[in-house]
């Protein structure tokens, strides 16, 4: 309209123009009216359902969250003192926990030092709180201490407990190193045979130090029977005469005199043998390296064997026309 008005006289323009712009102003309310405004009747009603959503929410689970506190090695062990002891060549130690300790404990190292004021080593590594260790030295000082451990490390130290090993030896034959025809009775104490080839038998003990002496007695002694008396490895041979071997070093006996015998070879002839009621001494000197035997007391010849070094057990061979019967715990003569 503007465009065609202004091709005509320009004072047309200027009497017009306030109706036409009342007529675009109507225009535009009525465009932005029904353009813009919602056609929604009086009666529309909106309604939202909640109910799905309630029943989400009360189906949900709340838990409360904790902060995580990191984990502390454990405390120091208390050695049991009462419960320490020490038994032959054998040590018992015990300990527990602290009360009101709240750190876990996956388990427990103990450790002993060699008796002779060496460097500690492991002997235990578990989640038992007693151990008992075997196989020590004889008459000496042992330094035992234990921590305990989870997955955060090691704790501390307990304090150092001193543990005395016996003196003097006390042990018996041991079954279960016995030849299967030697017959054990009087507490494992006294030994006979089923055979008449010689066998084995070790006693319980085990020496690797100190000065250690037993004594067998002669409880029956038929048809002159040459048995024979000594030491030996634990792998000794044990379906024949003691010495026999490289295992052993014994004095075989007979009812007039006696030899020492170590890889089958044949030394020192003494005169002097057994008979019932007859007492044979064996004295291992660990400090000096030698075995010496005695019968009824009296030394048997020189020291049978020296420079010996290295663990070793009693030992006997017999067969059934002998019985003896052990004595330990004894002094040296």
């Amino acid at each position: 309209c503007v465009h065609l008005l202004l091709n005509y006289k320009s004072g047309t323009l200027f009497q017009i123009s306030d109706a036409l712009i009342k007529r675009v102003q109507i225009s535009q309310e009525q465009w932005v009216k029904g353009a813009l405004e919602p056609k929604v009747s009086a009666e529309f009603d909106l309604t939202l359902d909640s109910e799905p959503l309630l029943q989400s929410i009360y189906q949900l689970d709340f838990i409360q969250m904790k902060c995580r506190v990191p984990v502390s090695v454990p405390p120091i062990p208390l050695l049991q003192l009462e419960k320490c002891c020490t038994r032959n060549n054998s040590v018992t130690l015990a300990w527990r926990m602290p009360p009101l300790s709240h750190n876990p404990v996956e388990g427990y190292i103990l450790e002993l030092d060699d008796g002779d004021g060496g460097q500690f080593r492991e002997v235990y590594v578990g989640k038992e709180t007693l151990c008992t260790i075997d196989g020590l030295h004889f008459n000496s000082t042992y330094n035992a201490r234990v921590k305990a451990f989870n997955s955060s490390g090691f704790g501390p130290y307990s304090k150092t407990v001193i543990l005395q090993t016996s003196d003097v030896a006390w042990f018996t034959f041991d079954p279960s190193s016995a030849h299967r025809d030697i017959v054990l009775s009087n507490d494992n104490q006294t030994a006979t045979c089923n055979s008449y080839d010689d066998r084995v038998v070790l006693g319980t003990a085990a020496f690797s130090k100190g000065v250690h002496y037993w004594e067998l007695h002669v409880d029956r002694y038929d048809n002159h029977p040459d048995p024979a008396f000594g030491i030996a490895r634990i792998n000794v041979v044990k379906d024949m005469m003691l010495g026999k071997d490289d295992k052993a070093w014994a004095m075989y006996v007979d009812n007039n005199r006696s030899w020492f015998m170590h890889c089958n070879s044949h030394t020192n002839r003494t005169e002097g043998g057994v008979s019932k009621g007859a007492t044979v001494g064996v004295l291992l000197d660990l400090n000096k390296h030698n075995l010496t035997f005695y019968i009824n007391g009296q030394q048997q010849g020189p020291p049978a064997f020296e420079n010996i070094k290295g663990v070793f057990m009693p030992a006997l061979s017999l067969n059934r026309n002998v019985q003896v019967t052990l004595h330990t715990g004894l002094e040296v003569p």
